[in-house]
C-alpha cells in the first residue's frame, strides 16, 4: 500500500470508528477463584506483622500531629521512626528467611528515608520562617487544642491581635522595600504554608466555637481579623513576588532539591548511579527514539521529517463524543493481546471492575493526557473549551498516542498492578516507588513494541512520541533540580525534541514541578522499564522462566524498588546493611 493510500485509510477510520468490539467483561461466575488454590499461596515473611503494624501506627500518628511545620509533629515523627530502627536492628537477622529478609531491608530503607526526608522538610520550613514569623503563634494554638488544653478566652483577643500585627507588618516590609523580598522559589513555599496555616487556624476555631460561648464572644471578631490578614499577605506573596496574575494560570516555579538530595533519594530508590549516568541513559534512549522515529517517516512518505509525520498522526482523531468508544476497544484489543500470547494472566475481575471518567477541563491543564488505574481519566475536548484548547486536546489525543497509552493506565499496567498489589503482599504497598509503578507500565510499553503491537507506522510514532517524552521527563526534571535547566527550557525541550503541543508542554511541566509529584517520580518511568527489562532479559531471556511466570511472580511480589524484586524472583537474598549494587542498565541490547 502506497504511503498517500495509506494516510487515506487510516483518515476514514478516524471519521468512523470501526466496529465494536464484542463484549469482553466475563460473567459473574467466573470472578471467585478456587479457595483451595489460595490455601498456603504467597511467600510468608517474618515481618510482614511488624510492618502492618509500623504502618497503622504511623498512620494514626498523621492524624493526631496533622499540623505542616509544626516543632511537636516533628518531634513525634523522628522519636517514633528512631525507636522503630532501633527495634528493627535487634532482630536476628541471620535467622529470616528470603521473604523476611526482603522485608526486613524494605523496613529499614524506609525508617532512614523517612528520617531524611523529615529533615529534610523541617529545614525547607525553616528557611520560610523569616516569612513567616507568626507561625509559632498558630501553631501554638493548634498544639494546645490537640492536647486538649483549656483555653484562657480573654487572653484570645491579645493573641491574635498580635497575629494580625505580625502579618500586616511582614506584608508591609514586601510591598514597600524589593530588597527584603524573598525568592519567589522561597515566596511560592511561604505562601503554601500560608494556606496550610490558615486551614490550622480555621480547624482551632471551628473546634470552640458556638460550642463554648465565652470563648465565641472574645475570640470570634480578633479571628476573622487575623484571617483575612492572612489571605492579604498570602495574596501579596503570590502576586508580587512569585508573580501569579489574577484570572491566569499559575507560572511555574518549582523548588530544586539540589544534587546531594538527588543522590540521596537515588540510594533510597536502590538506584545505583548517579545524575549525570541517567542523563547520558536519557541521552541515548532519545537517539533511539529519534532513529526509529525517522525510520517510521520513510515509511509514511515523509522521508527524515520526522516531525511531518507527527503533524500527520495528530490529525488523527476521532470526533467528538466517540473518545469513550476509541478507549474502550483499545483496552479490549490490549487484553486480548497479552491473553492470546500468554504474556500474564488476567483475573476475570480485574477485566470486569475497569471503569472509565471524563477529565475535567480545569484537571486537564496539568494532566492533558490520560489517568488511570482501576478507573482510566480521559482527556478530550468539551463544549465549554476555547476553540485552541479544543484542537490542541484532540491532536494531543490522537487515535495513535492514545493506542500506546491506554493498555498503559489499564491491563496490563496500571489497573493490573493495583489490582494485584491489593491481592499479594498487600502489606508492601507502605513500600510503593514510582520505579515499580510507573516502570511496570513503562516496561509494557517496551515489550509490546517489541512483539509487533504497532502495526502500521503511525501507530509506532505514536508509541515512539511518548518513549521519547519519557526520555526527555529525565533530563528536564534532574537538570531542573540541578539547577542546570528552568521550566521555560524544560517547555522548549518537548515541544522542539518531542513534538508536543505548547500548551500540553506547559502542563506536562507544570504537573512535575508545581504539583505534588517527588523529585524522582517522572525519571522513574523509563529507569523503572529499563530496570524490569533488563530483569525479563536476566530470567526470560535466560530460559529459566517463562513470560506469564516472570509477570505474574513480579505483580505476585508487591510493590517496592525493583532491586528487591529482582532478590525475591532470583533467590538472592538481601545481606544486612544492604546497599544497591544492581547495574541494570549495559546500554541498549534489543
Amino acid at each position: 500500500m502506497s504511503a498517500v493510500a495509506r494516510s487515506l485509510s487510516v483518515a476514514l477510520l478516524v471519521l468512523a470508528l470501526p466496529p465494536l468490539l464484542p463484549a469482553q467483561h466475563p460473567s459473574p461466575a467466573s470472578w471467585v477463584p478456587s479457595v483451595r488454590d489460595l490455601v498456603g499461596a504467597g511467600a510468608s515473611s517474618e515481618l510482614r506483622a511488624a510492618v502492618e503494624r509500623y504502618d497503622a501506627d504511623r498512620d494514626a500518628l498523621r492524624r493526631r500531629f496533622d499540623a505542616e511545620g509544626s516543632t511537636e509533629r516533628y518531634e513525634a515523627f523522628r522519636s517514633f521512626d528512631q525507636r522503630w530502627l532501633g527495634e528493627l536492628e535487634r532482630v536476628d537477622f541471620d535467622r529470616l528467611g528470603l521473604q523476611g529478609k526482603i522485608d526486613y531491608t524494605l523496613l529499614a530503607n524506609f525508617l532512614r528515608r523517612d528520617l531524611a526526608w523529615l529533615e529534610r522538610d523541617q529545614r525547607r520550613f525553616d528557611e520560610t520562617r523569616g516569612q513567616l514569623p507568626f507561625a509559632a503563634t498558630i501553631l501554638s494554638l493548634h498544639d494546645q487544642r490537640r492536647d486538649l488544653q483549656p483555653v484562657e478566652a480573654s487572653a484570645l483577643g491579645r493573641t491574635l491581635a498580635d497575629l494580625t500585627r505580625s502579618v500586616d507588618s511582614i506584608r508591609r516590609l514586601i510591598v514597600d522595600s524589593a530588597a527584603r523580598r524573598p525568592t519567589r522559589i522561597v515566596a511560592l513555599r511561604a505562601a503554601e504554608h500560608l494556606g496550610d496555616l490558615a486551614r490550622v487556624l480555621d480547624r482551632w476555631y471551628g473546634f470552640h466555637a458556638g460550642y463554648d460561648p465565652v470563648f465565641t464572644w472574645w475570640a470570634k471578631q480578633p479571628y476573622e481579623t487575623s484571617k483575612a490578614a492572612i489571605e492579604r499577605y498570602r495574596t501579596t506573596l503570590r502576586e508580587t513576588v512569585v508573580g501569579v496574575k489574577p484570572g491566569e494560570d499559575e507560572p511555574i516555579v518549582g523548588d530544586p532539591i539540589g544534587r546531594e538530595a538527588l543522590v540521596q533519594d537515588l540510594a533510597f530508590e536502590m538506584i545505583p548511579y548517579g545524575p549525570e549516568d541517567l542523563l547520558a541513559i536519557a541521552e541515548r534512549e532519545f537517539a533511539w527514539c529519534e532513529a526509529e522515529m525517522r525510520k517510521a517517516a520513510r515509511e509514511m512518505g515523509f522521508g527524515d521529517d520526522w516531525r511531518a509525520a507527527l503533524e500527520k498522526v495528530k490529525t488523527l482523531h476521532v470526533e467528538p463524543g466517540l473518545q469513550p468508544q476509541l478507549v474502550r476497544d483499545l483496552a479490549f484489543e490490549a487484553i486480548d493481546f497479552v491473553e492470546q500470547r500468554g504474556l500474564v494472566t488476567v483475573p476475570p475481575l480485574a477485566k470486569s471492575v475497569w471503569r472509565m471518567e471524563m477529565m475535567s477541563p480545569e484537571r486537564q491543564k496539568e494532566s492533558p493526557f490520560f489517568l488511570g488505574g482501576e478507573t482510566i481519566l480521559v482527556s478530550f475536548p468539551t463544549d465549554a473549551m476555547a476553540e485552541a484548547d479544543k484542537q490542541m486536546s484532540m491532536r494531543g489525543n490522537n487515535v495513535h498516542f492514545s493506542r500506546a497509552t491506554v493498555f498503559h493506565e489499564l491491563i496490563p499496567g496500571h489497573h493490573l498492578q493495583g489490582f494485584m498489589g491489593a491481592r499479594y503482599q498487600p502489606h508492601r504497598q507502605l513500600f510503593g516507588t514510582p520505579f515499580w509503578t510507573e516502570g511496570w507500565a513503562l516496561y509494557w510499553e517496551m515489550l509490546l513494541w517489541d512483539l509487533g503491537f504497532h502495526r502500521s507506522p503511525e501507530d509506532r510514532v505514536g508509541a515512539l512520541f511518548w518513549r521519547s517524552h519519557r526520555a526527555a521527563r529525565i533530563i528536564f526534571s534532574l537538570k531542573f533540580h540541578l539547577g542546570e535547566m528552568t521550566p521555560d527550557q524544560a517547555i522548549d525541550l518537548l515541544v522542539n525534541r518531542v513534538g508536543h503541543e505548547r500548551a500540553n508542554a506547559t502542563a506536562e511541566v507544570r504537573r512535575s514541578f508545581n504539583g505534588s509529584y517527588p523529585p524522582l517520580y517522572q525519571l522513574a518511568y523509563m529507569m523503572g522499564g529499563l530496570q524490569f527489562r533488563a530483569l525479563h532479559r536476566e530470567l526470560v531471556g535466560s530460559g529459566r522462566m517463562t513470560d506469564r511466570e516472570f509477570h505474574d511472580a513480579v505483580l505476585q511480589s508487591g510493590r517496592m524498588p525493583v532491586e528487591m524484586v529482582r532478590a525475591a524472583l532470583t533467590g538472592q537474598a538481601p545481606t544486612r546493611g544492604y546497599r544497591p549494587t544492581w547495574r541494570f542498565d549495559q546500554g541498549r541490547r534489543r
